[in-house]
């Protein structure tokens, strides 16, 4: 019997393995193992799950695997469910489009056809928020948001909302809440992919000629701000923002009235820098009741470091504060 063979019957009987479990079992080297394992992970044999040191190996149950009954959709359909429909399952697994709301459908025991003709009419109608270049401007939200003593954002910017009725997450939604919550490096650079052509409309629209990032409140070991500043590598100078935070670091979408939000806001953000620009883009993950942005936009504006500012979020709340316990 091979070593392939031999670790793939400790699967079977198994299910779940480490690497030094099969070498001991085995009296095989590690790089033997990690050879076999990788040939098997590039097959969809096995699936590896967590992080070194804490890295096992399970094995995929093809069988369990969810398989679409919905081979006559509509054309029109299943594309607009591409577009706009994502879902993450409870043990992690990615379903994107037509498969993806099937099985939402599923779980819910909803009739597939006339749920999916209900989530269309219902994603169109938030659609009407897009403009042409398919963003949404929250600015009036801001505006009529009953608190504020001054507007210093120019404008406000969603590239879509963070969730909807009834169906809760949009695609965009899901990508950005499991990339943060999870430290998904291949969610961050999807979220990446999903949104940098809408960047740089929003570059090229606003004449933007320098840009800044919230940074984060709560420290991980991958930041996703860090990684969305890495990835979408605007060549634009960049006025760096700082989080001061108190012993016990509060992070703004924890606090659920908008005074709080202020006060943080106001107190915790530097903006650091003596530059002067035009038009700066100031961008957020997610924003709820825009406080963050509007007072990183007054300090930004006291040092005169920027005349327009057009806040940017990747995802806006479609009224009051519902991103705080998300993202």
């Amino acid at each position: 019997m091979t070593v392939r063979e031999k670790i793939t019957k400790l699967f079977e009987e198994r299910n779940e393995l480490t690497v030094s479990e099969i070498t001991n079992e085995l009296l095989v080297s590690k790089q033997m193992v990690h050879l076999v394992l990788n040939k098997l992970l590039a097959e969809k044999a096995v699936e590896k799950i967590g992080r070194t040191p804490k890295t096992i190996y399970r094995k995929i149950e093809h069988t369990a695997d969810f398989q679409s009954s919905i081979p006559g959709l509509p054309k029109d359909q299943r594309q607009f469910l591409e577009d706009n429909f994502l879902l993450i399952t409870e043990v992690g697994v990615m379903l994107n489009g037509a498969k993806g709301f099937e099985k939402w459908c599923e779980k819910r025991s909803l009739p597939f056809e006339k749920t999916i003709a209900e989530f269309i009419a219902t994603k169109q109608k938030y659609n009407t928020y897009l403009d042409k270049n398919g963003l949404i401007s929250g600015l009036e939200k801001v505006k009529n948001t009953k608190g504020y003593d001054e507007i210093f954002l120019d404008e406000l910017l969603y590239l879509d909302f963070y969730a909807i009725e009834r169906f809760g997450k949009t695609k965009l939604g899901t990508i950005l809440h499991y990339a943060k919550q999870g430290q998904n490096k291949m969610l961050m650079k999807m979220l990446i992919d999903e949104i940098k052509s809408k960047i740089s409309i929003v570059i090229e629209k606003y004449e933007i000629d320098a840009v800044a990032y919230v940074p984060p409140t709560i420290k991980r070991e991958t930041q996703l701000m860090k990684v969305l500043a890495n990835g979408l590598k605007i060549a634009l100078p960049q006025v760096e923002i700082l989080k001061i935070s108190g012993l016990i670091p509060v992070p703004q979408k924890s606090l659920n009235k908008l005074e709080e939000r202020i006060t943080n806001a106001q107190k915790t953000f530097m903006v650091k820098g003596v530059a002067h620009y035009k038009n700066l883009l100031l961008i957020d993950d997610a924003v709820g009741s825009g406080s963050t942005l509007n007072q990183i936009s007054a300090k930004i504006k006291a040092k005169n470091i920027a005349k327009n500012i057009t806040g940017l979020a990747v995802v806006g709340s479609f009224k009051g504060f519902d991103v705080i316990t998300d993202v």
